[in-house]
């Protein structure tokens, strides 16, 4: 008979977690997901809103794209949340050592001045996307097409969290997710600074009971909604 032994605890991911629970980014309760969904936890980069906890939030994100060893050449990202996340990243890699440029997008055109719906650093080269969270992948889609009607290859996608449960279409639950899509039929490496399975175990060795208490809600949430490895092959995905 053999056992399945649990994950190792990752450090960076264990640490990203305090740090959004202490700073109120993520939150547990009852919110509403943008599938309709119920779910008992919120994850809200919005709440980056000051020099300090932006600052602290591209140091987990540089710290992971590093450790992946993703070969990249620059960071692009898609508007809105996007632009604030890649220009504090290529900060904080710079301050590592690893100098790399930038661009973002504008929702509308500039028909001034420069013009054009790209700012800063042509895209050339190996591009990251950074992003808070994919839901439907639609923002990944979009900067994939930007990137590739610039000349640039899209290689990877830079995120905070992966929920890793199911996507949805046409109101129907997927059995993958949107990062299992992007994945699979984008053929992009995903980065994740954390997951929903480290969430878990972060509350599982919590001494805090308030926290403690959430676990129950957070695991069965998992159970409804989770995806687990890589869709078959032989499915088209499609979200």
């Amino acid at each position: 008979m053999t056992t399945t032994q649990p994950p190792t605890p990752d450090a960076l991911a264990r640490e990203f977690v305090q740090f959004a629970v202490d700073t109120g980014v993520l939150r547990f309760g009852q919110f509403k997901t943008k599938a309709g969904r119920q779910s008992p936890y919120f994850f809200n980069a919005g709440l980056f809103d000051d020099g300090a906890k932006l600052g602290r939030m591209a140091q987990f994100y540089a710290r992971r794209l590093l450790a992946s060893a993703l070969p990249f050449d620059m960071l692009f990202g898609p508007a809105y949340k996007g632009i604030t996340l890649a220009a504090a990243v290529a900060i904080e890699l710079a301050r590592l050592g690893h100098n790399v440029p930038f661009a973002y997008n504008r929702k509308e055109a500039k028909d001034h001045g420069e013009g054009g719906s790209l700012v800063g650093a042509p895209l050339c080269g190996r591009v990251v996307i950074v992003d808070d969270v994919i839901s439907a992948g639609t923002s990944v889609r979009e900067s994939i097409a930007i990137i590739k009607g610039a000349g640039a290859k899209a290689v990877g996608v830079a995120i905070a969290l992966d929920r890793q449960e199911m996507s949805v279409q046409d109101g129907v639950d997927q059995p993958w997710s949107a990062v299992q899509y992007i994945t699979a039929q984008l053929e992009l490496r995903v980065v994740s600074v954390a997951t929903l399975a480290d969430l878990l175990q972060y509350l599982d060795a919590s001494s805090d009971a308030a926290l403690a208490g959430y676990r129950k809600a957070v695991s069965a949430y998992r159970e409804r909604y989770g995806v687990e490895g890589l869709a078959s092959p032989t499915v088209p995905l499609s979200i």
